[in-house]
């Protein structure tokens, strides 16, 4: 029998689809930086690097408060890479503000303000955020290894040390030392001097001291160095001769004597140095002394990775579903043995609420059903400290711990969540989050209480269906009469929901 021709297949969605734009923006202590790649059949090209100088640690006051030029700087930056991102159509974009951004006051404007022109929200990074992204950055610009490697980033008000084995991170720390922070306090005025190196070298000395044992001591360990500082130090080290394969102590030692030579950082010049980078070089090189020193560093290769590399490939990992806070939070259920059974209980009954009142609560977004799944896989791991106010204590957890992958906000939403979990509801925790993530915060809260006590009895027998509709100030449960009937004692925790929930401004109405 003769059939008909069949149908050219039809072209697959990667042989269609436009090339995605991703970028990613680090406001770091003394310059900005944007990088923007094109993601195509899953592989990122790098389509643009821009850097800009903005030495916003200089203007940061020791009450956490950014003057007004060193605002303005940023802010004027920040326009321009949000017009080039705006220009080039990018899709997901990821900012990080790092040290000066995280000791700056947060009840200023200054963020809303950079968020606005940058046209996309800025994460604000803890220390060990930052140097778990280096370490990533750094790994994705090498060849691979199954070695160990030690990786350095000298910032203008931080310094991640990194130790890790091939593309895992082992021990991560961030020292509050930076080149902008030590020129300014050790090289006053711009004065060079003996007595200036030989104090800063003092400081760096004493910021690596409680740490140095973690960092040293293995064999064959991979010195790779990173960032501004350390990559002007190899390029005039190379214009000078005084480095063949890599940055030596001893390399470091005869740049700080050319350094020497000048009376003043206004008159420093060397072939390799740009102005720019001059004004906090001499800081940058007393704390690189002491880190080659005291961590034994025999020889220190440099890499073109850095943070941002690392916040792009972060980016693309959660694109392509390899979201390190996932890992993290598998990974805190199991530290604090969290009752596994127990929690996609409550995971599950949180995911079939979210689903019938998304839409009518303008939740529908990653970031909430991402948090609310994780709040609800971390509910009880307040329990391994106490069961009285364990929600509490889970809360300081989740806030204080060093949780990858998280920034500090995102952080502080899942401590809320934690908190606020059972008993009165304290609407003073929401008003630290963003206030954009407020209303939404307090309704997932609500969906999260709701998860934990019809879960509250940890029976192992599905929940029959629980149907929820909502309106813009209420909620209304339904359920089988059956059940209701043969659980009296989830009727009188839902009744007393109803008073919790009415003193935060929310109807309850049970059907």
């Amino acid at each position: 029998m003769h059939k008909p021709p069949v149908a050219a297949d039809p072209p697959s969605q990667s042989e269609t689809s436009q090339p995605e734009i991703i970028a990613a923006v680090d406001l770091g202590s003394n310059s900005f930086h944007m990088i923007v790649g094109e993601l195509r059949h899953g592989q990122l090209a790098i389509i643009d690097r821009i850097r800009e100088t903005v030495r916003l640690a200089e203007g940061l006051s020791s009450k956490g408060e950014l003057f007004i030029d060193a605002q303005q700087r940023a802010l004027e930056c920040l326009s321009r890479f949000g017009e080039r991102l705006r220009d080039m159509h990018a899709g997901s974009v990821r900012a990080a503000g790092t040290s000066t951004i995280r000791r700056a006051r947060e009840d200023s404007s200054f963020m809303s303000e950079a968020e606005a022109l940058l046209g996309h929200p800025i994460e604000v990074i803890s220390g060990i955020e930052e140097a778990r992204l280096v370490y990533k950055g750094v790994t994705h610009s090498l060849p691979p290894t199954d070695g160990m490697r030690l990786v350095t980033d000298i910032g203008g008000g931080s310094t991640e040390i990194i130790l890790g084995h091939a593309s895992d991170p082992r021990a991560l720390e961030s020292l509050h030392m930076g080149c902008v922070s030590m020129t300014e306090r050790f090289f006053p005025g711009g004065k060079i001097t003996k007595a200036g190196f030989k104090r800063a070298r003092m400081a760096a000395r004493l910021e690596l001291r409680p740490v140095k044992a973690f960092f040293r001591g293995a064999s064959d360990i991979q010195a790779i160095g990173t960032s501004g500082t350390i990559r002007a130090t190899e390029a005039v080290a190379r214009e000078l001769g005084l480095v063949d394969n890599g940055i030596t102590l001893q390399t470091i030692e005869s740049l700080i004597n050319k350094v020497l030579e000048f009376d003043s950082i206004d008159e420093l010049s060397l072939k390799g140095l740009s102005e720019r980078r001059a004004q906090v070089w001499p800081g940058g090189l007393s704390i690189l002394a002491e880190l080659l020193k005291t961590l034994r560093i025999k020889e220190m290769k440099v890499s073109d990775g850095a943070l941002r590399e690392g916040l792009l490939y972060d980016l693309l990992g959660r694109l392509q579903h390899e979201d390190a806070r996932e890992r993290t939070v598998s990974a805190m259920a199991s530290r604090y043995q969290i009752d596994s059974e127990q929690a996609d209980r409550v995971s599950e009954t949180a995911r079939k609420l979210y689903a019938q009142c998304a839409e009518t609560w303008a939740l529908s977004r990653e970031l909430p059903v991402n948090m609310l799944d994780w709040a609800s896989r971390l509910h009880e791991i307040g329990l391994d400290i106490s069961h009285d106010g364990y929600q509490r204590h889970g809360a300081y957890i989740a806030e204080h711990a060093d949780m990858p992958g998280f920034p500090q906000a995102e952080q502080r939403f899942l401590a809320t969540l934690i908190g606020g979990q059972r008993h009165r509801i304290d609407a003073s925790q929401l008003t630290a989050l963003p206030k954009s993530w407020r209303k939404p915060g307090l309704r997932l809260l609500m969906l999260l209480r709701l998860a934990v006590l019809l879960n509250r009895s940890r029976n192992a027998t599905e929940l029959p269906e629980v149907t929820i509709s909502v309106g813009e100030d209420s909620l209304s449960l339904g359920f089988d009469a059956d059940w209701l009937t043969d659980n009296p004692l989830t009727i009188a925790d839902l009744e007393r929901e109803q008073g919790f929930l009415e003193q935060v401004g929310y109807s309850l109405v049970l059907k």
